[in-house]
């Protein structure tokens, strides 16, 4: 596959975009949540995969126009580049490590790892694709990982840290830390909540990295990596709403409520009147992004999304008509041309910006896009009691597979897979912990790594296997 590949294509990046459009990890990604689950739902919603794609197309936008500019691209020559390919790479694989059903997966195998497992880095969604990429696919030349060049490998870290203990001083330790790098709420004591490299794969983020030292800083993404994160926050704040519009789970009455209630309110205060919950938003990011916010700028974001999402696109509701999809496309089209426009090259950027950025008036936008996106539809009683049913799924998953591996002749009977993963952490382990430990952690890891590798279906066929609740002896779990 890799010398397919090279045939292919002679730039080395597209070389890196080709192995990674023809890993098993990326075609997997059609059946893994984006919100609600692809396999459940009955609803024609994105996924990861489709996703994915969506970023790729932002962000190689963004580099595009940044490096049409001469000014600009002599400023983002100094900061070590910003080949579009690159960042088109990057963002195709910045989603391979996600596991089944969403964010919630990667919250629930986050707390198993390291409660359960006793995984100091637990599980970041971010740090598996790094791993992906890095040590397990083996769709590369070499004998693990895709071999990428360190230019792509760099620009997937959208957190270029580890959990705990690299860079000195660590993030999470820092009374004003970059974003995504303080501590978790639940667990201050963890390391960062977010972070792009798990323990084992500290080297490679160094090799990754070294070519960029001195223009970005310890704590800083790539130029390429800024402008995949970037892309990233486009894509989620616009083509999720449109998912929940198309069937029928944003309501205008809501969304009209909310922001007029605080157009009308200001900034009083109040528990539960229409607006309050955007008032909670604004305070937060004035005392949090006090860099970026501004308070005519977040009343002017207010006013667009009220006046183009809730009093235009949610105003007609969605029949599936040529004109509702029309209308669709263009609150799309419009809505990226409008973010894309308005990202920005800092040649000096805050500690919890990056070198590139969302001009002021973007930046609020996104915010408030954003909102509606996570009040309205993440907030909803039906789909938190759906995930509380997904949450039990994968926690019995991780159980029942850590109790056959504990069996004496558990790993010779276990999938193929699963052992292959413990043999790989082990040898990785061997290196990193006392040998007492290798072991239990090579056990702990593998069992993360085989369960995140799974689609939304597979999760749940898997465990219906595992508990006798299938009566077919073939089912649809099997794993990469």
């Amino acid at each position: 596959m890799a010398e397919t590949g090279a045939a292919l294509a002679r730039s080395p990046f597209r070389v890196d975009r080709d192995r990674i459009v023809a890993s098993p990890f990326f075609a997997r990604l059609a059946g893994v949540t984006q919100v609600v689950s692809p396999t459940g739902s009955g609803l024609l919603v994105h996924n990861r995969l489709t996703h994915s794609l969506q970023v790729a197309q932002v962000g190689r936008a963004i580099a595009e126009r940044l490096t049409g500019d001469p000014a600009t691209a002599a400023v983002l020559d100094r900061l070590g580049g910003c080949d579009a390919d690159v960042v088109e790479a990057a963002a195709l694989a910045h989603d391979l490590g996600h596991p089944p059903f969403g964010h919630l997966g990667e919250q629930v195998l986050d707390r198993l790892g390291r409660e359960k497992l006793g995984l100091p880095d637990g599980f970041e969604g971010n740090a598996q694709s790094f791993r992906i990429v890095t040590t397990i696919d083996l769709h590369g030349p070499g004998g693990t990982g895709l071999d990428l060049t360190a230019a792509v490998r760099a620009a997937v870290l959208k957190y270029p840290w580890a959990r705990l203990g690299h860079p000195v001083p660590h993030p999470s330790t820092a009374a004003l830390p970059p974003r995504g790098g303080g501590p978790l709420s639940s667990a201050p004591d963890a390391g960062s909540a977010k972070f792009s490299a798990y323990s084992t794969e500290l080297d490679d983020l160094r090799a990754s990295r070294e070519v960029f030292a001195g223009p970005i800083g310890p704590w800083q993404q790539t130029v390429e990596a800024a402008v995949m994160d970037i892309a990233d926050d486009i894509a989620y704040a616009i083509h999720d709403l449109e998912d929940f519009h198309r069937v029928g789970v944003l309501q205008q009455a809501g969304v009209a409520a909310e922001l007029s209630g605080w157009q009308r309110s200001g900034t009083a205060p109040g528990g539960s009147r229409p607006g309050a919950a955007l008032e909670r938003l604004r305070r937060r990011l004035r005392d949090k992004d006090g860099w970026a916010y501004d308070d005519d700028a977040f009343g002017a974001a207010v006013e667009r999304v009220r006046a183009e999402l809730a009093d235009g696109l949610l105003a007609v509701s969605f029949d599936g008509s040529m004109a509702a999809e029309r209308a669709v496309a263009e609150f799309s089209a419009r809505w990226t041309a409008r973010l894309v426009g308005g990202v920005r090259v800092l040649a000096d950027p805050p500690v919890r910006s990056a070198h590139v950025a969302l001009a002021t008036e973007q930046w609020h936008e996104v915010a408030v896009l954003k909102f509606v996106h996570h009040r309205f539809v993440l907030q909803r009683a039906d789909l938190a009691s759906h995930q509380r049913g997904q949450a039990t799924v994968l926690a019995c998953l991780v159980g029942a597979l850590q109790d056959w591996l504990a069996e004496d002749d558990g790993e010779t009977r276990t999938p193929p897979r699963l052992h292959d993963l413990v043999e790989l952490a082990r040898g990785e382990f061997a290196a990193l912990v006392p040998a007492a430990e290798v072991d239990r952690m090579a056990r702990g890891r593998a069992v993360v790594d085989y369960v995140a590798s799974l689609t939304d279906g597979q999760a749940s066929a898997l465990l219906d296997v595992l508990t006798g609740r299938s009566g077919r002896l073939w089912a649809d779990s099997a794993v990469l």
